[in-house]
């Protein structure tokens, strides 16, 4: 199969010109599997034998450089075994670059496909690099790629004050809207991280494109990321996560089917359609995930399948999934925690959600939530590079 892209990337852009912006300097590449050309040619590949630019080092993000290590596990230091590069971990003890070894660089490149999802931990992995390299005085070319789910939409909560983790590493709502690139920039202003930050711009992509789209080939930026279905509705499904609901792990459709063994899925099916959502309809399905919750457990739920990828709002549906599901099951559903806080609570970036569940609150309350983003639309004007 040959690509023939509308869209060119920064990574694209930046081979075109043959390296010229980067020639000379000492380079640190923060990368994984999804940074190719739309021809599959990757980033450190070209850098390090096409173009024989001196790369001393790789770093990588959850799910390691090969993007072959499984969720929330820790990634160790290796060496790439194709080029000799050594490759440092983002993602365990370490959060950062190494300060020594920042300090033999001269330039940071960030290339790494993203999901527009504030709790998609790539984004922190690129906070903590500009925090790093402003720190030190390194700069940082970020080449720019597609949010797969549109630049359009934006969807709540906003993250509050004292809920910040890796999993909300700063102040946007859920879906944030914004390629990689303007999302830098909106983090090296907003929290003052004294980065020197390019970023290279994406040619011909719009802000209402959806990734299939783009032309480019979808490399899944992560195991359970299969397909840009699975993106459309990971916002939501994935808050089931914080909850002993099965997101879908461990199946074929991961967040695109949901459910427990105690799941009367016709009852759940039943109260979502008589709420005020839309752009989807529900299958019901039964599932024996392989591994994650219930391994081995046949579930009940149900599969999502979205009509109208622009009118479904997907942090709305599973907020509405979860309040459905509590409300039915309150005997065996449960918040899950995680270090002695609710994960939920950290995925959403708030407690509010989880505790109006809790309290039996109608969905209208629940809805609003999902849906105030406070001032961060006029924020974010000025961060829009397209």
């Amino acid at each position: 199969m040959v690509f023939k892209p509308r869209v060119k990337t920064g990574l694209q852009l930046l081979v075109e010109e043959g390296f010229q912006r980067v020639a000379g300097k000492r380079i640190g590449v923060v990368t994984n599997h999804t940074g190719v050309t739309a021809d599959f040619k990757h980033v450190v590949d070209l850098l390090h034998k096409r173009f024989g630019l001196d790369v001393k080092a790789i770093f990588s993000p959850e799910h390691g450089f090969r993007g072959s290590v499984a969720d929330g596990a820790s990634v160790k230091n290796s060496v790439d075994v194709k080029t000799g590069i050594p490759i440092y971990s983002l993602y365990g003890p370490r959060l950062e670059p190494p300060r020594k070894v920042l300090e033999k660089l001269d330039l940071i490149i960030y290339d790494i496909q993203d999901v527009g999802v504030r709790f998609y931990t790539y984004i922190s992995t690129l906070f903590h690099v500009l925090k790093a390299a402003g720190e030190i005085g390194v700069r940082v070319l970020v080449l720019d790629r597609p949010n797969p789910v549109t630049g359009v939409h934006v969807e709540g909560p906003m993250l509050e004050p004292g809920f910040r983790s890796f999993v909300g590493i700063w102040t946007v709502p859920v879906r944030y809207g914004l390629t990689v690139g303007e999302l830098a920039n909106l983090f090296n202003e907003e929290a003052e991280l004294g980065a020197c930050v390019e970023v290279l711009k994406m040619d011909g992509w719009r802000r209402g494109m959806w990734f299939d789209e783009t032309g480019l080939p979808w490399v899944p930026p992560s195991p359970n990321m299969p397909s840009l279905s699975t993106a459309t509705v990971y916002p939501g499904t994935c808050l089931l996560e914080g909850t002993n609901v099965s997101e879908g792990r461990g199946t074929t459709k991961p967040f695109e089917v949901v459910g427990a063994p105690w799941v009367d899925e016709y009852r759940v099916i039943e109260e979502l359609e008589s709420l005020p959502l839309r752009g989807f309809r529900l299958r019901p399905s039964a599932f024996t995930p392989r591994f994650g919750k219930y391994e081995g457990e046949l579930c009940h739920g149900f599969q999502i399948y979205v009509t109208d990828r622009d009118e479904f709002k997907p942090v709305k549906f599973g907020m509405a999934v979860i309040w459905v599901i509590r409300r039915l099951f309150a005997e065996s559903f449960r918040f899950t925690k995680s270090n002695g806080r609710y994960y939920f609570d950290l995925l959403v970036g708030s407690d509010k959600p989880r505790r109006l569940i809790m309290e039996n609150r109608g969905f209208e309350e629940l809805a609003k939530l999902c849906e105030d983003t406070g001032s961060f639309e006029k924020l974010r004007e000025k961060y829009l590079l397209y």
